[in-house]
């Protein structure tokens, strides 16, 4: 037997069913969206500092405008290391220095200086015979091989550093055969060596 709905009856049950489904449309969209992945924020690469070139420390003496001493990078040059003294004085002989030869820590650089004929030496006193200030003869010249740093120290153009040096040398390497060893010290350079020549013996 058919059962008989009334109009408003079929109405209110269509209402109820469309509300239902819009409910659970709603709460299917919030499932969706508490579901779906959250964007990662991109990642900024880092910068890397660049790393300072290594530094080194010489002192720069002889004819230079500002001697003193002065910090460079280590890839610089006895050149480089003149022009931050101020630059070689009107009297520098820079043909006895090499100028491309590179920077070693805690070296003296030696900006010889020009000797005029006729000059007396440096070490000469004004007024004092040529061959020194006293008539107490030659002074005993300073051995490479059994001087002590104290006494190395005493030469010209060579510091306690460099003094150091040529005692570490010959300690690893035995006696110098000649004054043309010390070429082999580092921060000794031809310059220097005819400098000491007559000042030195092996």
């Amino acid at each position: 037997m058919p059962i008989s709905v009334s109009r408003s009856t079929a109405v209110a049950g269509a209402s109820l069913v469309l509300a239902v489904l819009v409910l659970a449309g709603h709460r299917l969209a919030r499932t969706g969206t508490a579901s779906a992945p959250r964007a990662a924020a991109p990642i900024e690469p880092v910068r890397s500092q660049r790393p300072q070139s290594d530094l080194v420390v010489v002192d720069v003496v002889g004819a230079v405008r500002r001697p003193g001493l002065y910090r460079l990078r280590s890839d610089k040059r006895v050149a480089d290391a003149v022009t931050r003294a101020g630059g070689a004085t009107g009297r520098a002989d820079l043909a006895g220095l090499n100028l491309a030869a590179p920077l070693v820590d805690g070296t003296q650089i030696v900006v010889p200086r020009r000797v005029d004929a006729g000059q007396p030496p440096a070490g000469d006193a004004p007024g004092a015979p040529a061959g020194g200030s006293s008539g107490a003869g030659p002074t005993p010249k300073v051995s490479l091989s059994s001087a002590t740093v104290e006494q190395l120290d005493t030469l010209p153009g060579v510091g306690p550093i460099t003094a150091q040096k040529i005692v570490d040398y010959r300690t690893a390497h035995g006696p110098f055969a000649s004054v043309d060893d010390l070429d082999q010290v580092p921060g000794i350079g031809p310059a220097r060596i005819e400098q000491l020549r007559d000042l030195v013996t092996p």
